[in-house]
């Protein structure tokens, strides 16, 4: 790579390339690097003036990629690559043509010569002129820098020209220089050399598809056969690749063991998982593998896993009427899995006569700690029976369907019930 003189270094062997052949082809023609507004200050009255006007970085086949691990240890030195544009102009005695003989004398050597080689560069960087340029190491620059003609239209060129202040237009010719690449001075640590070589393979990650439930409830619910889970349901993990060295299944930020593994079915019994590490609503799940010779970790996509809430116990603690047949309640819930403190709840009751009035929705304050019990008031509610649901972060308990064939309430919701009495 190349320091951060690679830049002086290009326009410096541009100026000895072109020095040494317009002096020939024009006599007394010297070439200046200086701004071309210098008219008097440095501009030669035959000769050329080489103006780096734009410099910008360049994409160079993805060698910009970041220099640092995610650790933001150093793995490569930072580099940037930069093209590099000119303006040329030529100056001298119109009469006799001098800016067009050298102009043709320019194109000429560009066209000849348009990279710059490494011998040409040490030359300058040796040349007595250019001592500031000695520590320059552009010649040690893996790609040579190239040099090719810009074909701009009288609109960029007057474009170009209308930053040098009452500064009159002279023939001028521009070129671009790429690629040149500058490196930090950063030094990458170095890894330990590689004493024994050993490889293994990766296998590609478990793939979740789909849960079932293998809950008697499924037949009630055919309709929503893959989200019917509860606490103490069985479910069955379905996809591909599930088959690995001790599998685990992460369900509730904990690794349980699961009863049956095959490559594409998980049998699970959420019984056998801790009731305090599940939470009602949705959660993520996750199949596990390690590898025995290195423990490796190997896991598959995050699965939602909507769990069901289930009431237990339900029962009216005190009542007080209000008047026009409405009464205050403080009503007591045991469900399971155990509610937390972060989630919504909510108690939905539905009278069992069907009557739209007669429908509530009450907000339960949130939980000072996680808990199976709450105890909550309802504010205004009119006597009778009702069904009950427990709304946890959006998901509902399940409300018992009457199989009984011979009941007059067949296939109807039977419980759980609160009654409010006068």
């Amino acid at each position: 790579m190349s320091n951060y003189l690679a830049i002086a270094t290009v326009t410096a062997t541009l100026q000895r390339i072109l020095q040494d052949t317009v002096q020939v082809d024009v006599e007394g023609a010297r070439v200046t690097t200086v701004r071309p507004d210098n008219v008097g200050r440095g501009i030669p009255e035959t000769g050329v003036n080489i103006f780096l006007y734009r410099v910008a970085p360049l994409n160079w086949r993805n060698q910009d990629l970041p220099g640092r691990r995610s650790t933001g240890e150093l793995n490569q030195r930072p580099r940037i690559a930069m093209e590099l544009n000119y303006i040329v102009t030529c100056y001298g005695n119109e009469v006799e043509l001098e800016p067009q003989r050298l102009l043709g004398s320019i194109v000429r050597t560009m066209h000849s010569q348009p990279m710059l080689k490494p011998e040409s560069i040490r030359n300058t960087i040796e040349d007595s002129n250019f001592r500031y340029l000695r520590e320059s190491d552009l010649p040690d620059q893996v790609e040579l820098v190239r040099f090719a003609p810009l074909g701009l239209s009288t609109e960029d060129l007057s474009k170009i020209w209308s930053i040098f202040f009452q500064t009159p237009y002279s023939l001028s010719i521009a070129y671009q220089a790429s690629v040149v690449l500058i490196e930090s001075l950063d030094i990458p640590r170095r890894a330990l050399p590689v004493r024994e070589p050993r490889f293994s393979i990766t296998p590609q990650k478990p793939l979740i598809k789909k849960i079932t439930s293998f809950d008697p409830l499924t037949k009630l619910w055919c309709a929503t056969e893959d989200r019917l889970i509860v606490a103490n349901s069985t479910i069955a993990i379905e996809g591909l690749r599930l088959q690995g060295n001790n599998n685990l299944v992460r369900i509730g930020g904990i690794d349980v063991i699961p009863q049956e593994v095959s490559n594409n079915k998980i049998v699970l019994d959420l019984s056998t998982v801790a009731d305090s590490n599940l939470r009602a609503g949705v959660q993520g799940i996750q199949v596990i593998t390690r590898n025995r010779d290195d423990n490796r970790i190997n896991e598959s996509n995050v699965f939602p896993l909507v769990l069901f809430p289930t009431l237990q116990k339900i029962a009216v603690e005190a009542t007080r009427s209000i008047g026009d047949g409405l009464y205050t309640a403080r009503v007591s819930l045991t469900a399971q899995p155990s509610m937390g403190k972060n989630q919504r709840l909510n108690l939905l009751l539905n009278s069992t006569t069907g009557r739209r009035d007669q429908e509530y929705v009450f907000k339960i304050p949130p939980l000072e700690a996680d808990s199976h019990s709450i105890i909550t008031e309802i504010p205004s509610i009119a006597s009778g029976e009702y069904l009950v649901r427990l709304q946890v972060d959006g998901v509902e308990s399940l409300l018992t369907v009457d199989n009984d064939q011979n009941s007059p309430n067949y296939q109807k919701y039977i419980a759980p019930l609160l009654v409010i009495e006068e």
